[in-house]
């Protein structure tokens, strides 16, 4: 059965932040006493989880707000700096020409998303933006309940294990993408129901309701 609803993360997803993301990193720690990264750090770190990331780089919990808040108002200036990967617009009007409603959620600023995202903001039936590093099962359940639809039709796309994890937590499919801030490999090692290595493959599946445990689709 195709899906009538797709929940999209943001960054790493949909735009390809992750370069802005490495040349910030650690002016961010400079400001908030964390430990800086390395390069030598990186892999390591697209293969942990959300929590072992702050473990490893010393975060203070307390901090997260206000590091949240700092790193909003950053991803706002570079706006310019970050893009769509390329074929993500296309992608996403062939979904909702065919009848998909689509969501964000994303711990950035609704205004930050939109400006992100262009034109192709206006594709989009549900926003559900804000600062909240474990919420996402949240905030996936208030977009699901907005948009009035059955949990069997949705699935939550994104590039981070914790994308996975939330998708799972509230009984929804879930799909990884290889090309954002999460190993491929380790969001693999998760099983989510698909793994796209192109943004090419995510429509086609999508509309054809592909289930292929934890395997990857090929246009």
């Amino acid at each position: 059965m195709p899906y009538a609803l797709v929940i999209f993360d943001l960054d790493g997803t949909l735009a390809d932040s992750f370069p802005w993301f490495l040349r910030t990193i650690n002016e961010v720690a400079d400001r908030f006493g964390f430990r800086r990264v390395r390069d030598e750090d990186v892999e390591a770190l697209r293969n942990a989880s959300t929590r072992e990331i702050l473990s490893r780089l010393e975060v203070p919990v307390w901090k997260l707000p206000a590091i949240a808040r700092h790193a909003r108002r950053l991803k706002g200036e570079a706006a310019a700096e970050i893009s769509l990967f390329a074929g993500v617009e296309t992608m996403l009007r062939t979904l909702a020409g065919r009848g998909v409603q689509l969501a964000l959620v994303s711990s950035d600023s609704e205004a930050n998303a939109r400006q992100k995202l262009g034109e192709a903001s206006a594709l989009f039936t549900h926003f559900d933006c804000a600062a909240s590093l474990y919420g996402k099962p949240a905030k996936f359940r208030r977009v699901i309940r907005r948009a009035g639809v059955e949990a069997g039709r949705v699935i939550a796309i994104g590039d981070e294990l914790r994308d996975i994890e939330a998708a799972r937590a509230i009984g929804i499919a879930c799909g990884a993408v290889c090309w954002g801030y999460a190993a491929p490999a380790a969001l693999r090692a998760r099983r989510p129901d698909l793994v796209f290595e192109r943004i090419d493959d995510i429509a086609p599946a999508l509309l054809a309701g592909a289930m292929e445990l934890g395997g990857s689709t090929s246009a």
